[in-house]
């Protein structure tokens, strides 16, 4: 479960607008979870009507009347919310092909709704015509991708989602396509390490806020590179990194080699493995750490221009710093700095 006890300062005062999945409604424990997580934002949560050109044309309403600053839908949810275009948007599992969906998995029929509704409905009858109508819905997709689209939504894909796949249809129209530890629904777990840096990143744009940046070597700072634990992350380094990144502009560095493009590959795969979404889009390879342009560099190496490192040098392992949690104990004391 998420540690309410410590929220996130994102979207101060700002409205979210969470479009729910199929046979839900807006009590759906997602939305409670999003408000919990994020008290000082303005969580709208409606129902969505069932028919398909209903919803739609619901949306668009919702949207002109709240004015959100951003939205957030998933499964179908998602399918919706690529459709309101002019907002920042957040897509978890969209449902491009919900109508063939719902044949494959036998949908047709009488469906009861997963969460209470407020007009009182218990279920509802998913009918051919209905089917029909998600089709015409979902071919209306991408059809408003511009640049200025293209910077504002994010799609993210669960990797043990069984139920859909959509990630390559999305891909096709925005670059910023995330693949997370997760299934279809949309758990605490995934919520917190995984929407809410993405929320972070968006909140941080629409204030043209600049945070201090921090770079994390991979080799020996991140991740073991010899020894019995070869391969695996140091004690409390992936706690440290998900900590960090919630105050700082968090990179990842690791080492250019003459076998790059193998080893350029693993080490992506280890990022994502292992850091998840707060690592996507953040890995530079370089042996001149000299010129990286921040505030911090958090490496146990000394070679590849660190101890050139304009910023300030904080070498792991040494004596002020034996352990992460040392190192977390220091940037605790700056306050964000």
């Amino acid at each position: 479960m998420i540690d309410y006890t410590r929220t996130a300062p994102y979207m101060d005062g700002k409205k979210i607008l969470y479009v729910h999945g199929f046979a839900s409604s807006g009590a759906t424990g997602t939305a409670k979870s999003i408000r919990q997580l994020l008290p000082k934002a303005d969580v709208v949560s409606p129902d969505i009507p069932i028919d398909p050109k209903e919803a739609i044309e619901f949306l668009h309403e919702t949207c002109e009347r709240e004015k959100p600053d951003l939205i957030i839908g998933t499964s179908m949810g998602g399918m919706y919310t690529e459709l309101l275009y002019g907002y920042d948007r957040i897509l978890v599992n969209p449902a491009f092909e919900i109508a063939e969906t719902i044949i494959k998995n036998n949908g047709l029929g009488r469906r009861e709704f997963n969460n209470p509704r407020q007009d009182g409905a218990k279920d509802f009858l998913v009918t051919k015509g209905m089917v029909a109508e998600f089709k015409e819905v979902t071919a209306q997709c991408f059809g408003g991708v511009n640049d200025e689209e293209r910077k504002s939504v994010f799609g993210m894909f669960g990797k043990q989602d069984t139920l859909v796949d959509t990630y390559d249809i999305f891909k096709a129209h925005y670059p910023n396509a995330i693949k997370f530890k997760g299934v279809h629904q949309l758990n605490d777990e995934t919520l917190l390490h995984s929407v809410l840096p993405v929320i972070k990143w968006i909140d941080d744009k629409q204030e043209d806020r600049e945070r201090p940046i921090i770079y994390v070597g991979l080799q020996d700072t991140l991740r073991y590179e010899s020894g019995n634990n070869e391969g695996q992350p140091l004690a409390s380094a992936v706690k440290a990194f998900r900590w960090l990144n919630e105050r700082y502009d968090m990179y990842i560095v690791s080492r250019s080699r003459i076998d790059q493009g193998e080893a350029m590959k693993k080490d992506l795969e280890w990022v994502d493995e292992n850091i998840g979404v707060p690592g996507w889009n953040r890995v530079i390879f370089t042996n001149q750490r000299n010129l990286l342009y921040g505030d911090y560099l958090i490496d146990r190496n000394t070679e590849d221009g660190a101890e050139e490192f304009l910023g300030t040098h904080l070498r792991l392992g040494d004596a002020s710093f034996k352990t992460w949690e040392e190192m977390l104990t220091y940037f605790e004391r700056l306050g964000g700095q």
